[in-house]
């Protein structure tokens, strides 16, 4: 990602990445160097080195005695910063039901994403437009790839009239157990039906916690 021909640096996102979110709650208001200091645990006068650095990027308008604004250009690159954090989010608790801290893991993850890799994964993912958390995702530049034969999607992104083989169930063992009995398994085939899904003849309703943890094979 650049910004007035300079890449942008892992430790400037993270300041971007709060930026966007102060930037959400308050579109018209200013963001005061105090407050960025400390949300994010540095001194004043660290965040005001950063606000400077982002500035002669092209990132951000400083006002002295009044704040910070993020330009057009910053806009867009803290929202894919943010969009990516949340991706990461929906990826561990609803793809690998992860324990630990979703936060913190996101956080760590959301830096080595390509423009390739999160693409794949908003589409592996069914194209989410909030986390388990209820955040809304940013999609700004998100772009919806068109369906194919052969796609790896969760049950629920599977288009209408579309058959799929599940290659995954991502499920707990009553879950798993469940799906099981209605004839859902790995190799089961599955097609959509709009809201229902039919298998083996049988047409069934699959609550969305459950089918965005199947994974299917388009065909």
């Amino acid at each position: 990602m650049m910004i007035v021909g300079e890449p942008i640096k892992e430790f400037e996102e993270m300041y971007l990445k709060k930026l966007y979110e102060f930037f959400v709650e308050d579109p018209q208001k200013p963001i005061r160097n105090s407050r960025i200091a400390e949300e994010m645990g540095v001194s004043q006068a660290s965040s005001s080195e950063m606000i400077q650095r982002l500035a002669a990027k092209g990132i951000l308008y400083h006002i002295p005695y009044r704040g910070s604004t993020l330009t057009e250009e910053g806009l867009a690159a803290a929202a894919r910063i943010k969009r990516r954090e949340c991706l990461m989010e929906v990826f561990l608790i609803r793809m690998i039901d992860y324990k630990g801290d979703v936060k913190a893991a996101a956080c760590r993850l959301e830096h080595a994403l390509t423009d390739d890799l999160e693409s794949a994964i908003d589409r592996l993912l069914g194209y989410p437009e909030m986390t388990p958390g209820g955040e809304t995702i940013p999609t700004i530049s998100r772009q919806i790839e068109p369906f194919q034969n052969s796609m790896l999607l969760p049950l629920h992104a599977l288009p209408d009239d579309q058959s799929g083989e599940v290659e995954m169930m991502v499920l707990e063992g009553t879950d798993v157990r469940t799906m099981s009995g209605l004839g859902v398994s790995v190799g089961s085939v599955i097609k959509s039906k709009g809201d229902e899904f039919s298998i083996n003849g049988e047409t069934m309703v699959i609550a969305p916690e459950i089918s965005s943890r199947i994974l299917i094979r388009t065909l």
